[in-house]
């Protein structure tokens, strides 16, 4: 539709300007919004056509899980390996990185662990108590899927130890000491409704040795086998270390125990050694111990002291190997101390506290309690002396007396004979 337009501010000269482009459309509302929605949805079909032809192509894409998974016990009595083979028809990503999300846990535990790996196994440790699932799938990235990443399906896989024997059959309070980090010490109590034929042999394996070991040292009980003294660990600590407990009977099938746990984390050092303290003013106490015996470095020790003021008692810990402190009262009679050591957070996630040091003990003013401890042997002495006098003075008189009379009767004989 054609439409005239004037411009009356401008009179002829804008009449005669219009002439010139008297062929220029002008547009009504309706026909601009629908112009404008023509190049909206021009815009909206390229951009569709090439997410489509995107989307349509990794769409295409596809990888297969892994092949042969499956989780393997090498007989390290929880240290398992789960391995697995490249997928098929891998030949059309050689330009792809090909990487596989490996997801494992015991069975009922709340989390899984994940790892992402170009290899072909991975190798971890197990609760053998419990079952172990995982699960695989392959993971491909780079220029053969434009940028974006492709999954497989999951591949999954379980493992159980062979059950047999009643859950009761199993050992009880199984418990393990690294003592002074120097030698590690298990013991154990049979498990219930065993038969009096039933014995218990423990197994161990660490990353460094090459199978299993079975202890060599055991601690009997009426001819059974009830802990373990351990040899000399060679480069154990900061490691994994498995136990294995299973038992024989002729009667009975018994179930297996298994322990994971780190040496560094059960160790029990000895106590302080030459505990002393110095007392200033009756109320400033500075109180000092010897580092423990042994091959433990004196950075890893925690220290906790427990004192006993009177009726009172009360507990600190310190790293270092002196503390200061004031009395609470200047009229008590009596303190006293004990220091034990374990090992800190700095060289293990946990530890065991050492028995406690012999006790140290302070009991009144320094002064007075030195006064009466020379004052009291003096008193005996002068007492000794004082009655040791009083006989020779005794005797002296005597012996003068005896004298005296004996010159009197020699003096009475001469006057009689005269």
């Amino acid at each position: 539709m054609r439409r005239s337009y004037r411009d009356n501010s401008q009179g002829v000269a804008g009449s005669h300007t219009f002439g010139k482009i008297r062929n220029f459309k002008i547009l009504n509302f309706g026909e601009m919004a629908f112009v404008h929605l023509d190049i909206r949805c021009l815009y909206t079909l390229l951009i569709c056509t090439a997410f489509g032809s995107t989307l349509s192509s990794n769409a295409e894409i596809k990888v297969n899980p892994p092949q042969d998974f499956e989780i393997v016990d090498p007989g390290y009595l929880g240290y398992l390996c789960l391995q697995w083979q490249p997928p098929l028809s891998l030949d059309n990503f050689k330009e792809c990185t090909i990487e596989y999300e490996l997801k494992y846990r015991n069975i009922d535990s709340e989390s899984w662990k994940t790892i992402i790996t170009k290899n072909l196994y991975y190798k971890d440790g197990f609760d053998l108590n419990k079952g172990v699932e995982a699960k695989i799938h392959t993971l491909l990235t780079g220029q053969c899927t434009n940028g974006s990443e492709v999954q497989s399906s999951w591949s999954e896989a379980t493992y159980w130890t062979s059950t047999q024997g009643n859950l009761e059959t199993k050992i009880q309070d199984m418990d393990c000491v690294y003592y002074n980090w120097q030698y590690l010490l298990c013991s154990w109590k049979p498990g219930m409704g065993v038969h009096f034929d039933t014995n218990y042999s423990l197994f161990y394996w660490y990353e460094g040795l090459d199978h299993a070991v079975q202890c060599a040292d055991y601690i009997k009980a009426n001819g059974k086998n009830i802990g373990c003294r351990f040899p000399y660990l060679e480069s154990s600590d900061y490691k994994d270390f498995y136990i294995c407990v299973n038992g024989s009977s002729e009667s009975q099938a018994i179930t297996p125990s298994y322990f994971i746990f780190q040496l560094q984390n059960i160790v029990k050092p000895l106590p302080p050694d030459d505990l002393s303290f110095s007392v200033k003013n009756s109320k400033e106490i500075n109180l000092k111990w010897s580092i423990p015996r042994g091959p433990i470095p004196a950075k890893c020790f925690i220290y906790e002291i427990e004192f006993k003021e009177d009726d009172t008692a009360w507990v600190t810990t310190t790293i270092e190997n002196e503390i200061y402190f004031t009395r609470t009262s200047n009229e008590s009679h009596r303190l006293c101390f004990l220091v034990r050591s374990k090992v800190n957070i700095y060289c293990s996630d946990d530890g065991i506290w050492s028995e406690w040091g012999d006790e140290q003990c302070w009991k009144g003013d320094i002064r007075m309690e030195t006064l009466v401890f020379f004052l009291i042997p003096f008193a005996f002495v002068s007492l000794f002396l004082l009655l040791i006098t009083c006989l020779l003075l005794y005797k002296q008189k005597n012996l003068l007396k005896m004298i005296f009379q004996k010159k009197k009767e020699v003096f009475s004989h001469q006057e009689t004979l005269c």
